[in-house]
């Protein structure tokens, strides 16, 4: 099965992007730019932004046998990404339909075709690959019911959940979360209270049963909170924002990396952050992720 001591567990999907003035209002028709088509989904960003900084990583998620698969395969592939955990499915391969504004910002809907096929069956038979991690990476594009299997293989690894897009969580699963990684408002939906205090927010799904949590605040930062101190506040990087598509992704893959190096929390945010930071200039999700090379010292 290889040597990967990262393993992401999640979702694969093409995004189709498309760059329009404004969102588009209740019955309103607007014209946006040509479809741009790039390798994308929340899991498969994970893993090649993780594989791109130099991690030992592998891959277990699902495709079709489609062209979009062949795309994925092929990205996954040149990050370096271990692919035994990956299977081919009749079913097309899942798509997210991405509407981008000149502000950088994004809203997206996905389709998740193959990304059915990532069951709690499909995990199980990847446990091999899972009990040799250090580091299990998931997010919520796949069902929650497979997250779950993944960390009961996994008993050794540290466990980072991307909560996203948000759903409740049980508990027994938040409390194997090491970190838990929200923006502010899966933060907000999981403590049920809207709140602009990032913080409070961390502090609150510690007391929730997360064993370290990570609030993501966009061009603001993070905040990292561990149970055994106050939250603490890691800077984004200054940067002029293009695109934003996958930068949480592009977080989430570079902190699993530094956390299986050894690295502190705090430390691993302040790298992810550089990472994200880089990824905001570029276009495309999976296309704008840096190599550890073109990093920015935290």
């Amino acid at each position: 099965m290889g040597g990967a001591n990262v393993v992401v567990v999640g979702s694969a999907n093409v995004d189709h992007v498309v760059e329009i003035d404004h969102r588009p209002v209740g019955g309103e028709t607007i014209l946006g730019s040509d479809l741009v088509f790039t390798p994308g989904g929340k899991g498969a960003n994970q893993a090649v932004a993780a594989g791109l900084v130099g991690g030992a990583v592998a891959f277990l998620g699902c495709v079709g046998t489609d062209s979009s698969g062949d795309l994925l395969i092929g990205s996954l592939a040149g990050a370096g990404v271990e692919l035994a955990g990956l299977s081919r499915m009749s079913a097309p391969t899942g798509v997210a339909i991405i509407m981008l504004t000149p502000d950088g910002e994004n809203s997206i809907i996905v389709a998740p075709g193959a990304n059915r096929s990532v069951t709690p069956e499909f995990v199980a038979t990847r446990a091999g690959l899972l009990a040799g991690a250090a580091v299990v990476v998931a997010q919520l594009e796949i069902a929650l019911e497979s997250v779950v299997e993944a960390v009961w293989h996994a008993p050794q690894a540290r466990f980072v959940l991307n909560a996203a897009p948000a759903r409740e969580l049980p508990d027994q699963l938040l409390e194997e979360c090491d970190p838990l990684i929200v923006n502010e408002s899966e933060a907000a939906f999981l403590l049920g209270q809207e709140s602009d205090d990032g913080a409070a927010l961390a502090r609150g799904l510690l007391a929730r049963g997360a064993r370290s949590v990570v609030v993501t605040l966009g061009s603001a930062g993070a905040w990292v909170a561990e149970s055994d101190g106050e939250p603490v506040h890691v800077p984004a990087a200054v940067v002029e924002a293009v695109d934003s598509t996958g930068a949480g992704d592009a977080f989430v893959g570079a902190l699993a990396v530094r956390l299986a190096e050894g690295a502190g929390l705090v430390e691993a945010a302040r790298f992810a952050v550089q990472v994200a930071g880089v990824s905001v200039t570029r276009r495309g999700a999976q296309a704008s992720y840096p190599r550890r090379d073109e990093v920015p010292a935290p």
